[in-house]
């Protein structure tokens, strides 16, 4: 039943997948993208709300934009403090017009530049998406996000209302 489904899939996360692929009973394997007989029915990604810290710009049709983005998210101090600590890139989700308007914003408000990254002021809020999630080794907030992505600009936040690297680590499975 379409019930029983869908129960399947709202158990991906915890069988770490992605979601479903449904397919046509007389369906052949096919390599690559599949369309018409094949169909990934994913589940909706975890989010976060994230201080954009540096930007690169892009490639190809974006490279004279400043469109490939790092994000923050706030740490506690043991002094009581809160600083910032990358987590995560991301270069999709925005329109065009937002990549304009971000692009013009980092121009700005440029505080350093390294090679071709700049760090920005801590000003703006995105909420970002991303479709797993894992404790790390190998980066500084001891965590990696998988597939992350912008899913929009929270124009209705201050950087204060960013999430912390602890609500972070409550997203990933026990």
């Amino acid at each position: 039943s379409w019930e029983a489904v869908e129960a399947e899939r709202n158990r991906a996360r915890e069988m770490r997948s992605e979601g479903l692929m449904l397919k046509k009973l007389d369906s052949s394997y096919q390599v690559g993208r599949k369309k018409g007989d094949w169909w990934k029915w994913k589940i909706e990604p975890l989010s976060i709300d994230a201080v954009l810290t540096y930007a690169m710009r892009g490639s190809g049709r974006r490279a004279n934009l400043f469109t490939d983005y790092t994000f923050a998210l706030w740490e506690e101090q043991e002094n009581g403090d809160r600083q910032l600590v990358t987590f995560a890139k991301a270069y999709s989700g925005l329109t065009g017009a937002e990549f304009r308007q971000v692009d013009d914003w980092i121009k700005k408000n440029t505080l350093e530049r390294f090679g071709p990254v700049r760090s920005v002021k801590p000003e703006l809020v995105f909420e970002i998406g991303f479709e797993g999630i894992a404790f790390s080794k190998r980066h500084k907030s001891g965590i990696t996000t998988r597939f992350p992505r912008i899913l929009r600009w929270r124009t209705d936040k201050k950087i204060d209302d960013a999430n912390t690297l602890d609500d972070l680590k409550s997203l990933i499975p026990k």
